[in-house]
């Protein structure tokens, strides 16, 4: 018998459709209340297209480290789940090198800018 899960979220946008609010739950996951998120993104394989669709969503809270502490750890996570997925150990070690290197660039970038 096949069995259900459902992850809700559920998004306040001002008047322009900006995110203000992103609230998420997953009780099967451990996460029975609303519990609140800066940004989201969501990663979909289309089988009839055999593409991927995405939904990226960030509130006006989100500062720029948090956004790049945020893209970091989604890479690394990304370059984890590749090499589970398809058993390709130095393909996800290359993505994880990439991803260091992207880290070390936006701390670089982060002290020029705060100049």
């Amino acid at each position: 018998m096949a069995h259900t899960s459902t992850i809700q979220l559920d998004i306040t946008l001002d008047e322009t459709k900006t995110p203000e609010t992103i609230h998420w739950r997953a009780a099967e996951g451990g996460v029975s209340k609303p519990t609140e998120a800066k940004a989201f993104m969501l990663s979909i394989w289309d089988v009839a297209d055999s593409a991927a669709l995405r939904i990226d969503l960030w509130t006006k809270k989100m500062m720029v480290d948090e956004m790049n502490d945020f893209m970091f750890q989604t890479l690394m996570t990304m370059a984890d789940t590749y090499e589970r997925a398809t058993n390709q150990k130095e393909l996800a070690e290359e993505l994880k090198t990439f991803t260091l290197g992207f880290k070390k660039k936006m701390e670089e970038e982060m002290k020029k800018n705060q100049l």
